[in-house]
């Protein structure tokens, strides 16, 4: 049984209960923090892809912040995935556990920080993906692991240095058998009035041999505690209009409803990379705002539950022709890999 459970599990898929945050050792293994300020305005990404060559193992790095646009971004050549529980290593310069965060990309690109008071996915049968999660060897799951806490440490970011303590932490996992989709759409919320929400979406042009869809999935962390997931196709389908400046979704459930609308103004987006894995290498691949403007209600039927508004969100559309054109437009050499904000 363990050895037909780990097999299962390397198609990228996984049971009801199971623990996706464990790697599963497909193409990519994809490891997201997002530290938010509200009170300042400062917020905090750092990511990291173990990415699988046929040679071994090797990572893709970043660490980026607004305001200000800093970005430093890296291919690491020796990296690894805990297939134990949540974890991923690339050498000293990243090392990712369930309470710390650890990057070193240079003396001017540091970050370490405690998360203390986790507010973790709550136990149930199926993670961020639904039920897709069970379904074998498709190209992308995702899964919000960590839907609230607070950061205890400092960033090093260019030439000046972040006292982050306080701020509000949430963290995701995401993983496929061939590395990103062809077009994804993405965002992330905290900094609301009530510190407690937190929402989070993803979407993207999903695929497993001649099944291809598109599937948009919504998590909402409710101000007391609640936390409602959108997104399986029959019973809480979820609607999506996306360009490089505007997130428009809508969910439904037989109980409840959920309205985001998101802004960022293209000159203001981070292009960050992406891995090609079997080629260990990085490309541009999305265009993401670390300070844009979301809006969210929630329903349960006709009566509003809750909304609010954040001007500290992420939105993220991505897509490797399209990150590659924005950062063509910005002036970067052909063999780069990412670009910061023009508006910087």
């Amino acid at each position: 049984m363990s050895r037909l459970l780990d097999a299962y599990r390397a198609t990228g898929a996984d049971l009801p209960f199971g623990d996706p945050l464990a790697a599963h050792g497909v193409a990519m293994e994809g490891y997201f923090w997002r530290f938010t300020q509200p009170e300042s305005g400062r917020v905090v990404i750092a990511l990291c892809g173990i990415n699988r060559a046929d040679d071994g193992s090797w990572a893709t790095l970043g660490l980026a912040a607004h305001p200000g646009g800093f970005l430093r971004t890296a291919a690491h050549p020796v990296a690894a995935a805990d297939p134990h529980r949540l974890g991923a290593a690339a050498g000293e310069a990243f090392r990712g556990e369930p309470d710390r965060l650890r990057v070193d990309l240079g003396p001017d690109a540091r970050l370490d920080v405690r998360i203390t008071h986790p507010t973790p996915w709550p136990r149930r049968a199926f993670g961020g993906s639904g039920v897709l999660q069970t379904v074998p060897a498709l190209n992308q799951y995702w899964h919000p692991w960590l839907l609230g806490g607070r950061a205890e440490g400092t960033a090093v970011l260019g030439g000046e240095n972040w006292d982050l303590t306080g701020g509000q932490v949430y963290a995701e996992k995401n993983w496929g058998r061939g590395g990103f989709p062809d077009s994804w759409w993405w965002g992330q919320a905290q900094g609301f009035a009530e510190p407690a929400a937190c929402v989070a979406f993803g979407g993207a042009e999903v695929h497993a041999g001649a099944l291809r869809t598109e599937i948009t999935l919504i998590v909402v962390r409710l101000p007391d505690g609640r936390v409602l997931r959108l997104g399986d196709p029959v019973v809480s389908p979820v609607r999506a209009q996306v360009t490089d400046e505007h997130w428009t979704l809508h969910g439904r459930s037989p109980r409840w409803s959920v309205d985001i609308k998101g802004h960022g103004t293209l000159g203001d987006a981070h292009v960050l990379p992406v891995p090609l894995p079997a080629e260990r290498r990085n490309v541009p691949g999305a265009l993401e705002h670390l300070g844009a403007r979301m809006s969210v209600t929630v329903r349960r039927g006709h009566r509003t539950v809750w909304s609010g508004e954040s001007t500290v969100a992420a939105l993220e559309h991505g897509g490797l022709a399209r990150a590659r054109a924005e950062a063509d437009r910005r002036g970067a050499a052909p063999e780069a890999t990412d670009a910061p904000p023009c508006t910087r």
